[in-house]
Protein backbone atom coordinates (compact mmCIF):
# COMPACT_ATOMS: atom_id res chain seq x y z
CA UNK A 1 0.00 0.00 0.00
CA UNK A 2 1.40 3.41 -0.91
CA UNK A 3 1.11 6.43 1.36
CA UNK A 4 -1.71 7.89 -0.77
CA UNK A 5 -4.10 5.06 -0.08
CA UNK A 6 -6.59 5.68 2.69
CA UNK A 7 -5.63 9.36 3.05
CA UNK A 8 -7.66 12.47 2.27
CA UNK A 9 -5.81 15.10 0.27
CA UNK A 10 -6.78 18.67 -0.69
CA UNK A 11 -8.50 19.01 -4.07
CA UNK A 12 -5.59 20.96 -5.56
CA UNK A 13 -3.19 18.14 -4.68
CA UNK A 14 -5.50 15.53 -6.18
CA UNK A 15 -5.76 17.57 -9.39
CA UNK A 16 -1.97 17.75 -9.57
CA UNK A 17 -1.71 14.00 -9.00
CA UNK A 18 -4.20 13.25 -11.78
CA UNK A 19 -2.31 15.60 -14.08
CA UNK A 20 0.88 13.70 -13.31
CA UNK A 21 -0.74 10.41 -14.31
CA UNK A 22 -1.94 11.90 -17.59
CA UNK A 23 1.50 13.22 -18.48
CA UNK A 24 3.07 9.92 -17.42
CA UNK A 25 0.82 8.16 -19.93
CA UNK A 26 1.83 10.61 -22.65
CA UNK A 27 5.50 9.97 -21.92
CA UNK A 28 4.96 6.22 -21.85
CA UNK A 29 3.14 6.10 -25.18
CA UNK A 30 4.90 8.90 -27.02
CA UNK A 31 8.35 9.06 -28.56
CA UNK A 32 11.17 10.86 -26.83
CA UNK A 33 14.91 10.42 -26.87
CA UNK A 34 18.00 11.82 -25.28
CA UNK A 35 18.31 13.46 -21.87
CA UNK A 36 15.42 15.83 -21.16
CA UNK A 37 15.83 19.15 -19.43
CA UNK A 38 14.26 22.55 -18.78
CA UNK A 39 13.68 23.16 -22.47
CA UNK A 40 12.33 19.70 -23.31
CA UNK A 41 8.86 19.44 -21.86
CA UNK A 42 7.54 18.97 -18.33
CA UNK A 43 9.49 16.80 -15.94
CA UNK A 44 6.46 16.07 -13.80
CA UNK A 45 5.29 13.09 -15.84
CA UNK A 46 8.45 11.08 -15.33
CA UNK A 47 8.24 8.38 -12.67
CA UNK A 48 11.14 6.17 -11.62
CA UNK A 49 10.38 2.74 -10.20
CA UNK A 50 12.81 1.54 -7.56
CA UNK A 51 13.02 -1.00 -4.75
CA UNK A 52 11.41 -0.29 -1.34
CA UNK A 53 13.26 2.41 0.56
CA UNK A 54 14.35 1.70 4.14
CA UNK A 55 16.80 4.51 4.91
CA UNK A 56 17.97 8.00 4.02
CA UNK A 57 20.78 6.43 2.00
CA UNK A 58 18.27 4.38 -0.01
CA UNK A 59 16.18 7.49 -0.64
CA UNK A 60 19.23 9.46 -1.73
CA UNK A 61 20.25 6.75 -4.21
CA UNK A 62 16.74 6.46 -5.64
CA UNK A 63 16.46 10.24 -6.04
CA UNK A 64 19.94 10.35 -7.60
CA UNK A 65 19.01 7.82 -10.28
CA UNK A 66 15.90 9.88 -11.08
CA UNK A 67 17.91 13.13 -11.12
CA UNK A 68 20.61 11.72 -13.40
CA UNK A 69 18.08 11.36 -16.22
CA UNK A 70 17.78 15.15 -16.19
CA UNK A 71 21.41 16.05 -15.67
CA UNK A 72 20.64 17.00 -12.07
CA UNK A 73 21.92 15.88 -8.67
CA UNK A 74 20.47 15.51 -5.19
CA UNK A 75 20.61 18.26 -2.59
CA UNK A 76 18.77 18.20 0.71
CA UNK A 77 16.95 14.97 1.65
CA UNK A 78 14.25 14.80 4.32
CA UNK A 79 12.33 11.92 5.87
CA UNK A 80 8.69 12.25 6.91
CA UNK A 81 6.31 9.58 8.14
CA UNK A 82 4.55 9.49 4.75
CA UNK A 83 7.48 9.85 2.36
CA UNK A 84 11.01 10.97 1.65
CA UNK A 85 11.57 14.37 0.05
CA UNK A 86 14.59 15.51 -1.98
CA UNK A 87 15.71 18.71 -3.65
CA UNK A 88 17.26 18.30 -7.10
CA UNK A 89 20.00 20.75 -8.10
CA UNK A 90 21.43 21.68 -11.48
CA UNK A 91 25.14 21.62 -12.32
CA UNK A 92 25.55 25.14 -10.97
CA UNK A 93 24.08 24.15 -7.60
CA UNK A 94 20.81 25.99 -8.24
CA UNK A 95 17.61 24.35 -7.02
CA UNK A 96 15.76 22.85 -9.98
CA UNK A 97 12.79 20.95 -8.54
CA UNK A 98 11.57 18.73 -5.70
CA UNK A 99 10.74 15.02 -5.68
CA UNK A 100 9.05 12.50 -3.43
CA UNK A 101 10.20 8.95 -2.79
CA UNK A 102 7.53 6.50 -1.65
CA UNK A 103 9.01 4.19 1.02
CA UNK A 104 6.87 1.16 0.21
CA UNK A 105 7.19 1.04 -3.56
CA UNK A 106 10.37 3.08 -4.03
CA UNK A 107 8.63 5.15 -6.71
CA UNK A 108 10.25 8.54 -7.29
CA UNK A 109 8.24 11.36 -8.85
CA UNK A 110 8.11 15.13 -8.93
CA UNK A 111 6.44 16.42 -5.77
CA UNK A 112 2.75 17.28 -5.77
CA UNK A 113 1.72 20.94 -5.72
CA UNK A 114 4.21 23.72 -6.47
CA UNK A 115 6.88 21.56 -8.15
CA UNK A 116 4.25 20.37 -10.63
CA UNK A 117 2.10 23.46 -11.00
CA UNK A 118 4.37 26.47 -10.36
CA UNK A 119 7.82 25.37 -11.51
CA UNK A 120 8.57 27.46 -14.61
CA UNK A 121 11.44 25.25 -15.81
CA UNK A 122 10.42 21.66 -14.98
CA UNK A 123 6.69 21.77 -14.21
CA UNK A 124 3.43 21.83 -16.13
CA UNK A 125 3.41 25.62 -16.46
CA UNK A 126 6.85 26.08 -17.97
CA UNK A 127 7.62 29.64 -18.99
CA UNK A 128 8.57 30.06 -22.70
CA UNK A 129 11.65 31.99 -21.59
CA UNK A 130 12.55 31.45 -17.90
CA UNK A 131 13.58 34.66 -16.15
CA UNK A 132 15.77 35.23 -13.12
CA UNK A 133 13.59 38.06 -11.80
CA UNK A 134 10.71 37.44 -9.41
CA UNK A 135 7.93 39.77 -8.31
CA UNK A 136 8.20 38.32 -4.80
CA UNK A 137 11.69 38.46 -3.30
CA UNK A 138 13.09 36.08 -0.66
CA UNK A 139 12.45 38.42 2.29
CA UNK A 140 8.90 39.07 1.11
CA UNK A 141 8.35 35.33 0.73
CA UNK A 142 9.25 34.87 4.41
CA UNK A 143 6.84 37.64 5.42
CA UNK A 144 4.07 36.11 3.33
CA UNK A 145 4.73 32.66 4.81
CA UNK A 146 4.78 34.02 8.36
CA UNK A 147 1.52 35.88 7.73
CA UNK A 148 -0.13 32.72 6.45
CA UNK A 149 1.17 30.65 9.36
CA UNK A 150 -0.06 33.18 11.93
CA UNK A 151 -3.58 32.65 10.59
CA UNK A 152 -3.56 28.95 9.81
CA UNK A 153 -0.78 27.30 11.88
CA UNK A 154 -0.50 29.34 15.07
CA UNK A 155 2.82 28.93 16.84
CA UNK A 156 4.81 28.20 13.68
CA UNK A 157 7.12 30.46 11.68
CA UNK A 158 9.02 30.18 8.41
CA UNK A 159 12.71 29.46 7.91
CA UNK A 160 14.87 30.98 5.17
CA UNK A 161 13.44 30.33 1.69
CA UNK A 162 14.89 27.92 -0.87
CA UNK A 163 14.33 29.38 -4.34
CA UNK A 164 13.12 27.17 -7.21
CA UNK A 165 12.09 28.32 -10.69
CA UNK A 166 8.86 30.26 -10.11
CA UNK A 167 8.48 29.76 -6.36
CA UNK A 168 10.09 29.42 -2.95
CA UNK A 169 9.89 26.49 -0.53
CA UNK A 170 10.34 27.15 3.18
CA UNK A 171 10.58 24.88 6.21
CA UNK A 172 7.99 25.64 8.85
CA UNK A 173 9.38 25.71 12.37
CA UNK A 174 8.17 25.52 15.95
CA UNK A 175 10.89 27.34 17.85
CA UNK A 176 13.93 26.03 15.93
CA UNK A 177 12.51 22.59 15.09
CA UNK A 178 11.22 21.64 11.64
CA UNK A 179 7.53 20.80 11.55
CA UNK A 180 6.72 20.83 7.85
CA UNK A 181 7.03 22.82 4.63
CA UNK A 182 5.15 25.32 2.51
CA UNK A 183 5.78 27.16 -0.76
CA UNK A 184 5.21 30.73 -1.91
CA UNK A 185 4.59 31.60 -5.57
CA UNK A 186 7.26 34.06 -6.77
CA UNK A 187 4.78 35.90 -8.99
CA UNK A 188 1.47 35.93 -7.11
CA UNK A 189 2.54 35.37 -3.50
CA UNK A 190 0.09 32.48 -3.20
CA UNK A 191 0.87 30.01 -0.41
CA UNK A 192 0.71 26.23 -0.84
CA UNK A 193 1.10 24.18 2.34
CA UNK A 194 2.73 20.76 1.88
CA UNK A 195 0.06 18.68 3.62
CA UNK A 196 1.18 15.34 2.19
CA UNK A 197 4.33 14.78 4.29
CA UNK A 198 2.92 14.29 7.80
CA UNK A 199 5.44 14.24 10.69
CA UNK A 200 9.05 15.28 10.09
CA UNK A 201 11.68 12.73 11.17
CA UNK A 202 15.13 13.77 9.96
CA UNK A 203 17.09 15.71 7.34
CA UNK A 204 20.34 15.22 5.47
CA UNK A 205 22.12 18.25 4.03
CA UNK A 206 23.77 17.92 0.62
CA UNK A 207 27.33 16.69 0.64
CA UNK A 208 29.98 19.29 -0.12
CA UNK A 209 31.71 18.92 -3.47
CA UNK A 210 34.99 20.10 -1.91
Amino acid sequence: MTWLQGRRLPLAVLVAAVAALIVSFVWATGSHSGRPGPGHGPMMGVVSREQPVHSMADANRAAARFADRWGLHVGEVMQFTNNYYAELLDRGGNRATEVLVDPGSGIVQVEFGPAMMWNTSYGMMRAPAPTSTAAVGPDQAVRIADGWLSKHRTGLHAAEPDQFPGYYTLHTLRDSHIVGMLSVNATTGQVWNHTWHSRFIQMQEPRSSA
